[in-house]
Parts: C-alpha cells; sequence; structure tokens
C-alpha cells in the first residue's frame, strides 16, 4: 500500500513539475475560488492561488515526501505502529501543501497549525521522556507563531477580506506579527532552541522537517509577503539572520551529535535565506530553499543508514573508517556534504554564490561583512570536521554489521543523490533566463575562495587539537557557551527555584536586624509556610516582586 502511494507522489511531483515549467515561460497564475458551503448569504469561500513558485514548491514537497515514504518502510519496518507513522506523515505533507497553495490567512492558518500539531505528534512518537519534552518545547514555540497569525487575522477585518495577495500596504503593525510569526516557524534567534531538540523524532521526519517542510514554512510566507515589507523591518532581519548563522555555525563546529550538526546546519542555511530575503532578494532565497530542500534531506537519509549500521550510535567520534564499511554511502555523503559547501558546479554552489555575490555588490556596514563572511567560514570548517571524523579517522569501535547493498532505502538515496548534483544547475537556467551581472573586483571575488579555505583548514585543525581545547580554560568556556547554543535552551525551561532555600539564603547573606526593621523575615517564614503547604507555581515570581517592593520602599524612605 504505501509503495503504490509512494510511486502516486512521486507522479504528482513530475507533474506538477512539468506545468511549473509551462508557468514559467508564460508567466501564467492561476486563482481558484471554491465555495465549500453556501447558507442562505453566508459563503465559505476557499482560494487557491497557483503560480510558478507554488508549483515548484508543491513538486518538491511531494518527491521528498515520496522518497521518505519509500525509505521509511524499511528504516521502520519492525515498528509496531508503523500505519500511525506513515498516517502523520500524510498529514503533514497535507499540511504543508494547504499552507503552499493559499492566498487567504484562513487557509494558511489550517496548514501552519496542521504543520505545527503534526510535528508535535511526530517529535514525541518514541515514547520516553526526552522525546516528550522536545515535542513540547517544539509546539509551545510554534504556538507563538500561531498566536501571531490569528492577530493578523482579527486586524485584517477591517479590510473585508482575508486574501493578501490584493492588498497593496500594510500597516507596521500587521508587519510586526508577520514576521514574529515567520521567525518562529523558521528558528531565528531567539527561537532557535527547537530545532536541536526536534531530533529526538524518527530520522525519516528529521530529513521531512528540515528539508522542504516545518522550517521553511517561515521563509516561503516571508517570500510571499515580501513585496509588503518595510525596510526598517528588513534591516532587522537582515541582523537577526546574520547572528543566527553565526550563532549555528559556531555550535555545530563544537557538536558531536551527528544528526544535532546536520540540524544546526539547516538552522544556518535559513538564516542565509531570510538574509537573502532581507536585501530584497525573494527570488533568490526561493532558489536556495528548493536546493537546499534537496540536500538536506538527502544528508538525514545518510545518516539514518549510518546511525542504522553504527547499532543507533549517533557519536561522530565513533563512527568512522567507512571506506571499508560503507563505501557507497560515504561517497554520498560527502557529495552532499560539499554541495552544502557551496562546493563549485554543485546544487548549492549556484544559489549560495550567487546570493553572496549580490551581497557583495550591495553597500553594507563592516559588521555585516564580518559576520557573513565568518558564517561562510564556520559552515565549510563543521563540512570538513564532519567528513574527517566519518572518512579519515581511525575506527574506534569493531565493525560487525556490513551494510546491504541492495536494501530499498538505497532508491530513495540514488534519486536525491543526482538531484543534489544537477538539480541547482537546471533551476539557475530555468529561473534565471537572462545573465547575472556581477561586477566585482578581483580581490573581493578571491575573498570567497580563501575563506573555503580557512575553513577547510579548521576544521581538520579542530579534530586535531580537542585536548588542547579542553585544557585551555578561555578556550574551554567558548565551548562550553557555544556547545549549549548560547545558552538558549536553558532560557526556554522551567526556572526551579526552591523558595524555602531561597528564604534561608535571604536571611544568612543579610544581618537580621536590618530585616526585621521591616519585619521582612516574618513575611518570608510565612510565604515558605505556604510553599510547603500548597504546590503554587507562581510564587516565586510573586516573592521575588514582594522583595523588590519591600526593598523599593525601605530606600525611599
Amino acid at each position: 500500500m504505501y509503495i503504490i502511494f509512494s510511486i502516486y507522489l512521486f507522479l504528482f511531483s513530475s507533474i506538477t513539475w512539468i506545468y511549473s515549467i509551462y508557468f514559467i515561460l508564460t508567466n501564467m497564475k492561476i486563482i481558484i475560488e471554491w465555495n465549500m458551503l453556501i447558507l442562505n448569504s453566508y459563503k465559505i469561500i476557499y482560494f487557491i492561488y497557483l503560480d510558478w513558485m507554488s508549483m515548484i514548491f508543491f513538486s518538491t514537497v511531494s518527491l521528498i515526501t515520496s522518497l521518505v515514504i519509500l525509505y521509511s518502510m524499511n528504516y521502520m519496518e519492525k515498528d509496531k505502529s508503523i500505519k500511525r507513522f506513515m498516517f502523520l506523515i500524510i498529514i503533514f505533507m497535507t499540511s504543508m501543501i494547504l499552507m503552499i497553495i493559499s492566498p487567504n490567512m484562513l487557509s494558511i492558518l489550517m496548514g501552519w497549525d496542521g504543520l505545527g500539531l503534526s510535528s508535535y505528534c511526530l517529535v514525541a512518537y518514541y515514547s520516553n521522556k526526552k522525546s516528550f519534552n522536545s515535542s513540547m518545547i517544539t509546539i509551545l514555540m510554534n504556538r507563538i507563531g500561531d498566536i501571531m497569525i490569528l492577530i493578523l487575522i482579527s486586524l485584517m477585518m477591517k479590510f473585508g477580506s482575508f486574501n493578501f495577495m490584493f492588498l497593496k500596504k500594510l500597516n507596521l503593525t500587521f508587519l510586526l506579527f508577520l514576521m514574529m510569526a515567520a521567525i518562529t516557524k523558521s528558528a531565528q534567534i531567539p527561537f532557535s532552541s527547537w530545532l536541536p531538540m526536534a531530533m529526538a523524532a524518527p530520522t525519516p521526519i528529521s530529513s521531512l522537517v528540515h528539508s522542504s517542510t516545518l522550517v521553511t514554512a517561515g521563509v516561503y510566507i516571508l517570500i510571499r509577503f515580501n513585496y509588503l515589507m518595510n525596510k526598517n523591518f528588513m534591516s532587522f532581519l537582515l541582523m537577526l539572520s546574520c547572528m543566527t548563522m553565526f550563532m549555528a555555525g559556531f555550535s555545530a563546529n563544537m557538536e558531536f551529535d551527528l544528526k544535532k550538526i546536520i540540524a544546526l546546519s539547516t538552522l544556518s542555511q535559513l538564516g542565509l535565506m531570510i538574509f537573502s530575503i532581507s536585501m530584497n532578494f525573494p527570488k533568490l532565497a526561493f532558489f536556495h530553499l528548493i536546493t537546499h530542500a534537496m540536500f538536506k534531506s538527502l544528508l538525514f537519509l545518510c545518516s539514518g543508514i549510518m546511525i542504522h549500521n553504527y547499532f543507533n550510535n549517533q557519536d561522530i567520534r565513533l563512527l568512522s573508517f567507512m571506506n571499508k564499511n560503507m563505501p557507497y554511502i560515504k561517497i554520498i555523503f560527502n557529495t552532499a556534504s560539499l554541495t552544502l559547501c557551496g562546493m563549485p558546479f554543485l546544487s548549492g554552489f549556484y544559489s549560495k554564490d550567487l546570493i553572496i555575490e549580490i551581497f557583495l555588490m550591495n553597500k553594507f556596514n563592516w559588521l555585516i561583512f564580518i559576520m557573513m563572511f565568518l558564517s561562510m567560514g564556520l559552515t565549510i570548517s563543521y563540512t570538513s570536521r564532519l567528513i574527517f571524523y566519518i572518512s579519515m579517522k581511525s575506527p574506534k569501535m569493531n565493525l560487525f554489521n556490513f551494510y546491504m547493498s541492495w536494501n530499498i532505502m538505497n532508491y530513495s538515496i540514488i534519486i536525491l543523490f543526482f538531484m543534489s548534483l544537477f538539480y541547482g544547475s537546471f533551476l539557475n537556467w530555468l529561473m534565471f533566463s537572462c545573465m547575472n551581472k556581477i561586477f566585482l573586483p578581483m580581490k573581493i571575488k578571491l575573498l570567497i575562495y580563501l575563506f573555503l579555505m580557512l575553513g577547510i583548514c579548521s576544521g581538520l585543525f579542530l579534530p586535531m587539537n580537542m585536548t588542547k581545547l579542553f585544557l585551555n580554560k578561555l578556550l574551554f568556556k567558548i565551548y562550553f557557551y557555544s556547545n549549549f547554543m548560547w545558552f538558549l535552551p536553558n532560557n526556554m525551561k522551567k526556572n526551579k527555584m526552591n523558595l524555602k532555600i531561597l528564604n534561608n539564603k535571604i536571611i544568612m547573606f543579610n544581618d537580621n536586624s536590618w530585616l526585621e526593621l521591616i519585619i521582612f523575615k516574618k513575611k518570608l517564614y510565612f510565604l515558605s509556610l505556604l510553599f510547603l503547604m500548597k504546590n503554587i507555581y507562581f510564587m516565586n515570581f510573586i516573592l521575588i516582586m514582594m522583595m523588590s517592593s519591600y526593598m523599593i520602599i525601605f530606600m525611599l524612605f
């Protein structure tokens, strides 16, 4: 049953791809108005908007979903609830498609909310504490975006229509809510912590989520609303995307979990897409979104086979010497990693190089310039580090299990491998039919390749000198800070402040006679009794507020 559904999706992807070429060549746009329900004078109308952009994205989502279903048939074959897993994938894909083809804010909310709820079910698929915590953080952060969309819908009621494509101008308040919705879904700073936590889901889901569905929804919304954007919001998005790229690249260089490294690389590439949108080049952002979807899903599917073969081990220090064990998977994984770097004439090169060249042609300050090039160097650094650990390092564990080359998982990987090689070149000729005129001095152009070489050197230097890094106190602090993603995940957790201990500490570190002057000790004693009698969640907040108010009164009088 699943293989038939996968074939249907693949055929559907091919048909939509052919239509997208026709739409580009003829510059055609289709708006379909579907009267879902008519009750007297009340109408429920569903709008569908089809153009070349939605058709290409439609075909990409369908293709990756069909290949993930094919891959999951073998990867999840011994799982007891594989039927539930497959239905969740289909719901997830349907939600994304609803969001892609909708020009109406209400119908966008259907897809947007569906993505959040289905991702919650998929991240919590494995019943353990880590998965439940990760899924809860994922849905709560995505709910912020859902609330922003709901506020947008309520504000758009004054226009008498929820169709954003008929608007020529939007208020700054509207744009603020829209931007907040987009950066929560696309995991920009300070909402970045949920993206690596979503790695608790099975590997096929990670491949689907991080390539073409959940995380790209925010980028796609910004591309659609780009013509309504304000310059001030664009510059704010520029700073956010630069910080996200830098933080993700730095954290990935210090990470040892294979799936988390690939997740942080997704975060870095999302930052690059939003960076392109903030420069007012949405077409380039969309181009990178499509090429990124191909090689990122390939990276995740290859990592799934590696983890599967190395007895569910995700530590890259133990995943080594794949030349003997899995030579074909190693070649495909390394090629996908080089595509992520933007190696010349691979798929990722055409989009990344064009974005960087157009950035260099614009006038930006030195801070943005340095952060952009450092982020680019860090991307190459963590990729070369990953290749070193997987391909070149001597083995740390015995190799018992040999990967079967006739496995069904290979079919999906081979298709994505060829797409990662040639899809970028094909899209480049299709989307940008006229020549891109880039005028750059030779020194600036060669600066890109200088940072490429520096990134490779630092990526090979880090694994060899990791012990020296731990011995140096300053370097260890930097490692600790970046490994925890600038402590962003800690800010999203519940504060475990014990009021009784706090009460004792305040009395111990302060003079009793001074506290008794305003009868503070007695108040704290009664509050601690209340806390022991009843579990009040907001008691720590009330206590801090009372303490601060008493202190202010004491200082004033």
